[in-house]
């Protein structure tokens, strides 16, 4: 059965009340065995000992350095971890977790086989009642009804994972009838809530509070050892950190240029402000930009993007505070 998805790319403020999201760029990486969670504790900035089969964790996979492979969203199926990623970051994660793997008894693998969906929208809890016993909460984020793999995602708007292979999600989808769109317009939401979208080209740049994971429930300060503590913990409590992930908008013209940067005036010149991780265009111009700036940024700077000189970028609120901890 084929899902047809829309084609157009609308704004945020044009999305439908409720709609689907085919998350054909997202999949995730698989821990199962013995030392599954002993293994990944030490892998990771969140505290893995705390993951059970009802809760969702937020964490990132660093390099010795500190430096971010990938940032995940971590659940349990079927005795096994998952950590729900976009796709591209996935290859440079999974390479470095199976080099330290061999040395415990766990198997790492790609989940090739699991497809995604997301229902977004106000009606979407009483649409999944209709087709499920049960369904998650902010209490209980995580449900499994049958095979299939429910996740509440807490945001601005209520936003709902469904996990499973292709045809069983196909079957649900299709009884649901409503517009489904491509997954760039996950990335849309993601960066709408501030939630981190790694690229494989931003892969080991940035340390876990340049992208405000201390934010976000990301990091355990507690937990001990894992691959980069070192650096994440002097970054946190001797205040080394200089910048931030930011959610931007802009009006633009043109397409962005794959290497586009946001620029900001000083006086009369321009100079580089940040990078940019991931965009969303929209068909009526509006550009959401997810970049990593300096965090003291002044409210009165001028920013653009370097190849639209005429643009001119305006800083989103986040829906939390980067003084959290």
């Amino acid at each position: 059965m084929t899902i047809s998805t829309e084609t157009n790319l609308p704004s945020l403020e044009n999305l439908p009340e409720t709609f689907l999201v085919s998350l054909e760029n997202y999949s995730a990486i698989s821990l199962k065995g013995a030392e599954q969670t002993s293994y990944l504790q030490g892998q990771v900035t969140c505290d893995v000992n705390n993951s059970s089969d009802n809760n969702l964790l937020v964490g990132a996979h660093c390099n010795a350095k500190g430096k971010v492979f990938s940032v995940f969203r971590l659940i349990n199926r079927n005795s096994a971890h998952l950590l729900i990623q976009p796709k591209a970051s996935i290859c440079g994660s999974i390479s470095e977790l199976k080099k330290f793997g061999v040395f415990a008894k766990v198997d790492i693998t790609a989940t090739d086989e699991l497809h995604f969906y997301a229902l977004v929208g106000n009606q979407a809890a009483s649409i999944l009642q209709d087709n499920f016993n049960k369904i998650p909460d902010s209490l209980t984020p995580v449900m499994q009804s049958k095979t299939t793999t429910l996740v509440y995602v807490a945001g601005k708007q209520a936003r709902y994972l469904l996990i499973d292979e292709s045809q069983v999600l196909d079957n649900i989808i299709s009884k649901v009838n409503l517009p489904t769109y491509r997954s760039t317009v996950w990335d849309l939401l993601e960066i709408n809530e501030g939630f981190p979208q790694l690229s494989s080209r931003c892969s080991g740049e940035y340390i876990p509070q340049m992208l405000n994971l201390q934010a976000i429930n990301g990091i355990s300060f507690t937990k001990g050892c894992y691959l980069g503590q070192e650096t994440v913990a002097r970054m946190q409590y001797l205040g080394k950190n200089k910048r931030a992930l930011y959610s931007l908008k802009t009006q633009l013209t043109q397409p962005l240029n794959s290497d586009d940067v946001i620029e900001k005036q000083l006086g009369e010149n321009w100079r580089k402000a940040g990078d940019i991780l991931t965009s969303y265009q929209a068909d009526n111009g509006y550009c959401y930009l997810q970049a990593v700036l300096n965090s003291d940024l002044d409210d009165n700077t001028a920013l653009r993007v370097k190849s639209q000189p005429g643009s001119s970028i305006i800083v989103q609120t986040l829906p939390y505070s980067l003084r959290a901890e």
